[in-house]
């Protein structure tokens, strides 16, 4: 591992991206993630590797789908607005069943709402919003340091599973300077033989589409049932989550990203108040971990769910925490806000009456 060094979110994307192996990155420009682009057009081809800017936003992804198909470690990122335009692709790159990465440094909408740090995509980050039955992983990081290491691990979920990994953050961890440790380079990249590589004298040329026409005989089902045993797998074996002081709380606050970081301070203030409450982070939005939050709650008298938006991630906490959902308590603000301190503990004494 490299030393500690002062980086922002955004660059610290970039350059765990760069040690993952990614050598080809698509581009088009929005605010609060155009530092990683700006990032990767300096550090890429000191790397061999390409950058490109692309037309739009739709053009970019699909060049992330055919430098995918080819074989290679390739991203794109964007801002809500930019990944709503980029859906269509992810539908075609799920179907296709090519790894790739891809960042959303949420913003304020909808929209074009503005460019503070918002986390109103929860919904279109783990429900899709591309056509058909799919999944992408998606991790929500909470520091600097985060946002580097699961740069490197969204590479290699993304391989392994043959999927598309998003990154969510919000425009504030993308901007933030933190200390971090940047990850070792990736030595030895997987081999993958499914790649569009050509014919070998070992195998026949490979195929990699979506298109699946012959309906009479299920060919689109059984690819859909297949899809969704690998669904099922990932959900089994690759959720994460973080807990804090969650074994003696009455109340749970369970929030993400940047509202994560905010209900630590409000936890510490409750805590020497006498108000025993603890967090519950997902880190893995999709598959959510649905373990990991039944036993942070399985003792508190209640939950409330802090978020940047309009309470999207309330309906995952009443599904999956084992509680009633009359004990599922919302406190948020959208548009760039962040919720404070003082109105996370007024609410948690309001519920803890």
């Amino acid at each position: 591992m490299s030393n500690k060094v002062l980086m922002k979110g955004n660059e610290a994307i970039g350059e765990a991206a760069l040690r993952a192996g990614c050598r080809y990155y698509f581009a088009y420009p929005i605010t609060p993630q155009n530092e990683i682009p700006a990032y990767m057009s300096k550090r890429l081809p000191e790397v061999g590797g390409t950058f490109l800017q692309a037309e739009s936003e739709l053009a970019a992804i699909n060049m992330v789908l055919g430098a995918s198909a080819a074989g290679s470690r390739c991203m794109t990122s964007s801002s809500s607005p930019g990944i709503s335009l980029k859906q269509e692709g992810f539908s075609y790159i799920s179907g296709s069943e090519l790894p790739a990465v891809v960042v959303n440094m949420m913003r304020g909408g909808p929209g074009l709402g503005n460019i503070s740090g918002a986390q109103g995509d929860y919904f279109q980050a783990t429900r899709g919003g591309g056509n058909g039955d799919y999944h992408t992983i998606v991790i929500a990081p909470g520091t600097v340091q985060e946002l580097a290491d699961w740069t490197v691990k969204a590479f290699e979920l993304a391989d392994k599973y043959r999927i598309l990994c998003l990154i969510l953050g919000d425009g504030y961890l993308g901007q933030m300077s933190e200390p971090c440790v940047l990850p070792d380079f990736v030595e030895n990249l997987p081999p993958k033989p499914w790649a569009l590589t050509g014919k070998t004298k070992d195998r026949e040329q490979n195929k990699v589409w979506s298109l699946k026409m012959s309906g009479i005989d299920g060919e689109l089902n059984n690819h859909n049932k297949h899809l969704f045993e690998k669904y099922a797998k990932i959900q089994e074996s690759e959720t994460a989550a973080e807990t804090y002081m969650c074994d003696d709380a009455d109340i749970v606050l369970c929030a993400y990203g940047t509202s994560a970081r905010v209900c630590k301070k409000a936890i510490k203030q409750m805590r020497e108040a006498g108000i025993k409450a603890g967090l519950f982070r997902p880190i893995t939005l999709w598959p959510f971990p649905q373990k990991e939050l039944e036993a942070a709650a399985a003792n508190c008298k209640k939950l409330l769910t802090v978020e940047m938006s309009m309470g999207q991630m309330v309906q995952d906490i009443k599904l999956y925490s084992g509680h009633k959902p009359v004990d599922v308590e919302f406190y948020g603000e959208a548009g760039g806000v962040i919720p404070s301190v003082d109105k996370i503990i007024e609410k948690a004494k309001a519920i803890l009456k």
